[in-house]
């Protein structure tokens, strides 16, 4: 038998953006893609969409915050190249200041930024080759240096530049390892996160067109990019 493809991993991928970037991975590129987020049910959904599909697609119903989740990854993954990671799942909470207790801040905290290193972490070696893995940190035009901000959403637009910063170390880190890694800050794209924060605005980029952008970026944005926090934005509420 011959060698099996790369994978492309994608976290968050049971709804929205995260969604929308499996589909045109597995879909639009015939990528071996893995789906991992913790709704099962939705993630249903998802492989029953791909079902017939180009490109072959399997789902891991797993909380990537718990603390097996990257070696449950790695497990699964089983010493497959890993062309690309696509580090979309993120948590968002609003609060007005003064409403914010210790677990919020640390199941915010552990959602953008831990799960995602731990992540990293553990697929080194499956990252590494030629061509070279790419990191992909999905982030937010509210963590972006000096973009707008908006009140209520202190530890998601902190959260999301610290990891926008650990994009940019890594790519330092993983220099001679043939990783690349870079972080794409993103502004309005209509989804529930989206409505959550702001409710009553509609964004016109929906998830598919900003979906099939990171899937293509996935797969190419390490020729040309290597620890680079790129704003994907033409419109912030």
């Amino acid at each position: 038998m011959g060698e099996q493809p790369g994978l492309v991993v994608v976290t968050g991928a049971s709804r929205g953006v995260g969604r929308a970037t499996a589909l045109a991975l597995a879909q639009d590129h015939r990528c071996s893609v893995l789906a991992i987020s913790r709704d099962e049910k939705a993630l249903a959904s998802l492989f029953a969409e791909h079902s017939g599909s180009a490109g072959d697609l399997v789902t891991l119903a797993l909380d990537i915050t718990s603390g097996d989740a990257a070696q449950r990854v790695k497990k699964l993954v089983g010493g497959r190249r890993v062309l690309a990671l696509v580090h979309n799942a993120g948590l968002l909470r609003k609060r007005p200041l003064g409403q914010y207790d210790r677990k919020d801040l640390e199941e915010i905290f552990a959602s953008n930024v831990f799960a995602p290193l731990e992540l990293t972490q553990a697929l080194l070696d499956e990252l590494e080759g030629d061509p070279p893995g790419h990191v992909v940190h999905i982030g937010s035009m509210g963590g972006y240096q000096d973009s707008v901000k908006f009140g209520g959403l202190v530890a998601y637009s902190s959260s999301k530049a610290a990891l926008a910063c650990m994009s940019q170390c890594l790519a330092e880190e993983l220099k001679d390892r043939s990783i690349r890694s870079n972080c794409l800050a993103l502004g309005s794209v209509d989804t529930e996160m989206l409505r959550a924060a702001f409710p009553g605005y509609r964004s016109t980029i929906t998830p598919a067109t900003m979906g099939e952008f990171i899937a293509r970026f996935a797969l190419e944005g390490h020729k040309l990019f290597n620890g680079k926090v790129l704003p994907v934005a033409s419109t912030t509420p």
